[in-house]
């Protein structure tokens, strides 16, 4: 028997059951990284807090098929569909091809979800690998009546709704014309809400990444991505969609948009938000001087999953502020907690009546904690209090383990090893030294500027070079 699962659902404003489409199986759908930068630890709040929510509904019982995209085209540094691709930004920023940037920093972010033991979705697909669909859904879009073509673009029509603001309280009239950088009014579109679906040579002459379309050789717009995406590998019906509350406009109310317009009926039932990260500046961003990654925290001594537990001792929907102070709590309580499991023995001794009853008692209550909108705090209280109980080393082990399976804090490892990619790091490694070799190749040239040319672009990607007599040796920032 399946148990019961409330969570609060931006959709309906309230915290509802879940109850899946099919009984039993959960399809979930996650909005990946653009892959043109580092992830910082604000953007991992969100990975944390998903894995957590899909470990659980696992742990309940239910079959979970979890999909994510990978966003390496079609995503401008502006909600306004306006700025360059954000891609092509990263690409100039260090000299490379689109293409190189997304596998770099694909495998950077992936690097990253294994040291905060996050849980590689079932399907993982680049937008780039799907361009056949986003025509298609576009087409359909077009014959129906809810999209448009204007100055060789296409266009989604947000006056043929009757509901556009499904997810938020936004009006239109507060809207801004661009809300991440100042940017000039597109002219093109109809109405001040209408978004782009397809980018044509037109408008974008500078753009890598171009395929042909029925419109023009051009490039899609990101919001399309993430309908065709899901619909390609979890059907026209979805249980789960989640993302950072910044996701819900403008990037999720045109998904549902152009979704439901293309499908006739409703998309997703549930979507699940996780707040901010904050610093005491405002929301963590990679633009305003604080931009922590996980490579930086463990540079600096910090264990990654101390992070993740610093994640799992606040609500996923409010907003949680970093500082080091609170980070060196979390620290302190994550290595005390697991030392203190490390301490056990583990007798196999046979389990007493009375530890069996109270077996029963931590998980029900270990459930109930997160079953009751994924209170990870609660959840965390009941693991302290199992310990603090009169429970044999034996059973404490177990259930710290029956835990561990959703709060993944690697409770159980002794030393706390974590799993690394191993191709992924020789990899790294590989492309590291071959620009330390270029890079002396270029001094013993005394072409001095390349080989500084050289350690900036390493830099750029958080590589740091340090020359010694005995040679160059490298870390990440």
């Amino acid at each position: 028997m399946k148990k019961k699962m409330f969570m609060y659902n931006t959709l309906t404003k309230r915290v509802d059951e879940f109850i899946p489409n099919e009984e039993g199986k959960v399809s979930m759908y996650t909005c990946g990284p653009t892959v043109y930068h580092y992830a910082h630890i604000g953007n991992l709040r969100s990975y944390i807090m998903e894995d957590v929510l899909e470990k659980y509904l696992r742990y309940a019982g239910y079959d979970v098929k979890r999909v994510m995209n990978i966003t390496d085209v079609g995503h401008l540094t502006s909600d306004g569909d306006t700025g360059e691709d954000k891609m092509l930004k990263g690409a100039k920023r260090e000299h490379k091809t689109v293409m190189d940037i997304a596998r770099f920093y694909t495998d950077a972010f992936m690097s990253d979800c294994r040291k905060l033991n996050i849980k590689k979705p079932d399907v993982v697909e680049p937008a780039t690998n799907c361009i056949p669909e986003f025509i298609h859904m576009i087409e359909v879009l077009l014959d129906k009546g809810y999209a448009y073509v204007a100055g060789e673009n296409v266009y989604f029509d947000t006056s043929k709704l009757e509901q556009y603001y499904v997810l938020s309280a936004q009006k239109e009239e507060e809207l801004q014309v661009g809300v991440r950088e100042d940017v000039d009014e597109d002219t093109n579109k109809k109405n001040k809400t209408d978004f782009v679906l397809w980018f044509t040579k037109s408008k974008f002459d500078n753009q890598e990444l171009k395929w042909d379309s029925p419109w023009g050789v051009g490039y899609p717009g990101w919001h399309i991505e993430c309908s065709c995406i899901s619909m390609k590998h979890l059907g026209e019906y979805m249980d789960i969609h989640c993302g950072g509350v910044d996701n819900i406009f403008p990037h999720h109310t045109n998904e549902i948009a152009q979704s439901e317009a293309y499908t006739g009926h409703k998309w997703c039932n549930y979507w699940f938000h996780v707040n901010h990260l904050n610093t005491k500046n405002g929301k963590m961003s990679k633009s305003d001087g604080e931009f922590l990654t996980v490579s930086l925290l463990e540079e600096k001594g910090y264990h990654p999953l101390a992070y993740r537990l610093f994640c799992l001792q606040s609500h996923y929907r409010k907003p949680l502020e970093f500082t080091w102070e609170t980070l060196d709590n979390a620290v302190a309580a994550y290595d005390k907690l697991r030392k203190r499991i490390q301490r056990l023995s583990d007798d196999n001794s046979s389990v007493t009546p009375d530890d069996s009853r109270q077996i029963t008692e931590f998980k029900q209550k270990f459930a109930e904690a997160m079953a009751n909108d994924l209170n990870t705090s609660s959840a965390i209280t009941v693991l302290y209090d199992m310990l603090k109980s009169d429970l044999s080393d034996a059973s404490k082990r177990a259930l710290a383990e029956d835990f561990d399976t959703v709060l993944s804090l690697g409770l159980m490892d002794g030393e706390a090893e974590r799993e690394t990619d191993h191709d992924t790091d020789t990899e790294l490694a590989a492309y590291v030294e071959k620009k330390i070799a270029e890079r002396a190749a270029a001094k013993a040239e005394k072409d001095f500027a390349r080989a500084d040319e050289i350690r900036a672009e390493l830099a750029e990607k958080g590589i740091m070079l340090k020359d010694t007599r005995e040679g160059t040796s490298w870390s990440l920032e």
